[in-house]
């Protein structure tokens, strides 16, 4: 895919390798890494049995400088691309809904980003922004830190750019002036000095700021959270168009079924 957008050469050296990205440490380490990894169902292999019949089975990676040990491709991703840090490096990855929410590795996975890095923002997406269906994603934006014995996420700030948004790929794609105001409130000239725009005053603002905590204090360490009024609950005079419904309930069934797979042992 990447030889197709024109990203490294097919002959010659090449920055693109076709090896399986998880199966060990990575020779180098970087200062910044934006990924956007493979979703999906969690990762297979296949093989030819005894009889001759095609079979498939859960792939795991037993990597010593990976937190849990687990066949779920995103949790793993997210592992990998940790290890591909340097001290001081920075990464913005996009993951679907489960990474934020499943139990098992998952809970450790968020626990460990919780105490060594600096977990300090995540972006709730829209649906109706990939090629794939149903896809519910996040970017999670963390920083790598030193060894230390003291937790170094101090706050996780949110936006929700999902709940009363809708987006399509044709009708209605997602452009960079939709994240303007995101942009705006993560700072990125100073992202130490935020202020929120929601408050039990401005029960609205899409961008708050939840501590440590109460996130280690949530059923599995769920990094899961929405404090929006979902408008199309409670405003039946200003629906979106029935095309637009009939889509959100489509992908919001795919997504369903998505998560069921992720998770679901077999």
């Amino acid at each position: 895919m990447m030889f197709l957008h024109g990203i490294g050469e097919m002959t010659g050296d090449t920055l693109v390798s076709p090896a399986d990205a998880l199966i060990s440490p990575p020779p180098d380490t970087f200062d910044v890494v934006l990924a956007n990894p493979p979703f999906g169902k969690k990762s297979s292999m296949s093989f030819t049995n005894a009889e001759g019949e095609q079979e498939t089975d859960d792939l795991t990676y037993n990597r010593q400088d990976f937190w849990a040990t687990t066949s779920n491709k995103q949790l793993n991703f997210v592992q990998h691309i940790r290890t591909m840090l340097k001290t001081t490096g920075r990464s913005a990855v996009v993951v679907p809904d489960n990474v934020l929410f499943e139990g098992g590795a998952g809970e450790t996975i968020r626990r460990k980003l919780l105490q060594t890095t600096d977990l300090h923002t995540i972006l709730r997406l829209p649906t109706g922004i990939f090629y794939a269906q149903g896809v519910k994603a996040n970017v999670i934006f963390f920083d790598n830190r030193a060894a230390s014995p003291d937790p170094q996420t101090s706050k996780v700030w949110y936006y929700d750019y999902r709940t009363n948004v809708h987006h399509t790929l044709k009708q209605k794609p997602l452009t960079y002036a939709h994240l303007e105001d995101f942009v705006s409130c993560y700072n990125p000239g100073n992202r130490h000095e935020r202020s929120a725009t929601w408050s039990e005053e401005s029960p609205d603002g899409r961008w708050r700021a939840f501590d440590r905590e109460e996130l280690l204090g949530r059923d599995k360490a769920s990094l899961d959270l929405f404090w929006l009024r979902d408008a199309s609950m409670t405003d039946l005079d200003n629906l979106p168009e029935p095309e637009v419904l009939a889509e959100e309930i489509m992908e919001n069934l795919r997504s369903a079924l998505a998560n069921f797979e992720a998770v679901s042992p077999g």
